[in-house]
């Protein structure tokens, strides 16, 4: 088969590095990718919010298969694009997506098939958000209504943290994104991602993860797209994932499909569990990142035919087979993430990744035939082990081999299962 991978992220690189290893695989192509990913797959220059150019170039090197990475395109509609000029591609619609294009959408299709969630009300000025923040006091959270990288949610642990959050909203600070808010009740627990194939009709649920968003140690700081994450996660015990799917993914598949958009492709339900079992805070249409890198290195089925069968409609004929060591990724990031940093940065050396282990390239680019840091978050160095505890060790001892002066990362990702370990 001939396979494009679109993206160039650690999401990307993992995926890259998992389809590789694919006997039908032939030819792969990957738009545009990043230093890590041209290991794996040709690099080609292609614009990705060029459609057209998109559809040409699968034209002319008679693609079989296309692999969608990020969410920009698919609410953008590249999925629509493609299926059009007859491609098969795995990723949903433009409609479909905008379980993650708009969480006000999201929010009223769990209300609307009652979906467990918190409470919400949906804005499009300042003063009404306002003044519904101050009825329901602190803590609450906020969050710009559209797409913002990761970084448009604000859980405000007082009045004032939430007013100005919705002030940085409407202020522009997260571009058409934040032109609408969605304030909603803040869930109290323990936070876990669970992922699920979809086809349409059929779901087939992946892994847990769990994933680290604040920038700081002990969970402290702003928000991030993710300072790390670990497969499994502890919290999503076999009952969790039973009520999961029969609460949330579930009535979501039927809701989507009733209202004319039928999803097709990865379900990636961020979750709390509360004291009344898991609510949904917000869905993603595409692989969490970074806990694709912690998946793919726990998969042990080839991934090309699981996600062919999304696009085939097959999914009922298909089964994922899991390793049952654990894996976990640390993000190493530019300092001043996720506020500004400087870009091009030197990477003078990356470690040798031995059996269970793999740097994954997120935001690296090569300037004069030289490994430069581009991104916020840079590198996703994984290991897997026994243990989380053990997984962690490795990945840390990779950690110190990487020679980057403007690197930092948290040293505590997977400090809630490592406590469970030793309880």
């Amino acid at each position: 088969m001939k396979v494009l991978l679109i993206g160039s992220g650690g999401r990307e690189h993992a995926l890259a590095w998992k389809l590789a290893q694919s006997p039908l695989m032939t030819e792969f192509y990957a738009a545009p990718g990043n230093p890590g990913i041209a290991e794996h797959a040709t690099l080609v220059a292609l614009d990705i919010d060029d459609h057209d150019a998109a559809v040409a170039f699968c034209q002319q090197k008679s693609i079989d298969f296309i692999v969608v990475g990020p969410e920009a395109p698919l609410v953008a509609g590249i999925a629509d694009r493609l299926r059009a000029a007859g491609f098969a591609v795995f990723g949903p619609s433009a409609a479909a997506a905008q379980l993650e294009g708009s969480k006000g959408f999201t929010k009223d299709i769990c209300a609307r098939y009652n979906i467990p969630t918190g409470a919400y009300q949906r804005f499009n000025n300042a003063p009404k958000a306002k003044a519904y923040i101050r009825q329901q006091g602190a803590p609450i959270v906020v969050k710009a209504d559209g797409l913002a990288a990761g970084k448009g949610v604000t859980v405000a642990m007082t009045l004032d943290e939430a007013l100005a959050a919705v002030d940085d909203c409407f202020e522009g600070a997260f571009g058409e994104a934040g032109a609408e808010v969605v304030v909603e009740a803040y869930l109290d627990g323990e936070e876990a991602s669970f992922f699920c194939l979809c086809d349409g009709r059929t779901a087939l649920p992946l892994a847990t993860a769990q994933d680290h968003k604040r920038v700081g140690e002990g969970d402290t700081g702003p928000n991030t797209g993710g300072m790390g994450a670990y497969s499994p996660a502890p919290v999503m015990t076999p009952d969790m994932i039973e009520r999961t799917m029969k609460e949330i993914i579930e009535p979501t598949i039927h809701g989507m499909a009733e209202s004319g958009h039928p999803f097709s492709g990865v379900f990636f339900a961020g979750l709390m569990m509360t004291a009344k079992g898991p609510e949904l805070i917000e869905y993603n249409v595409r692989f969490g990142d970074p806990e694709c890198q912690v998946l793919m290195m726990r998969l042990k089925s080839d991934l090309l035919p699981l996600l062919l069968a999304c696009a085939h409609g097959t999914l009922d004929q298909v089964e994922a087979e899991w390793t049952d060591d654990p894996a976990l990724t640390v993000v190493v990031a530019s300092k001043g993430y996720p506020g500004s940093y400087e870009k091009n940065t030197p990477i003078l050396a990356l470690p040798a990744a031995g059996e269970g282990e793999k740097v994954f390239h997120a935001g690296t680019s090569l300037k004069d035939g030289a490994l430069v840091a581009t991104g916020g978050r840079v590198l996703n160095v994984t290991a897997t082990g026994r243990t989380v505890g053990e997984a962690k060790d490795r990945a840390y001892a990779l950690i110190d081999g990487v020679k980057w002066e403007n690197g930092f990362c948290r040293r505590d990702i997977g400090w809630r299962a490592v406590e469970r370990e030793k309880a």
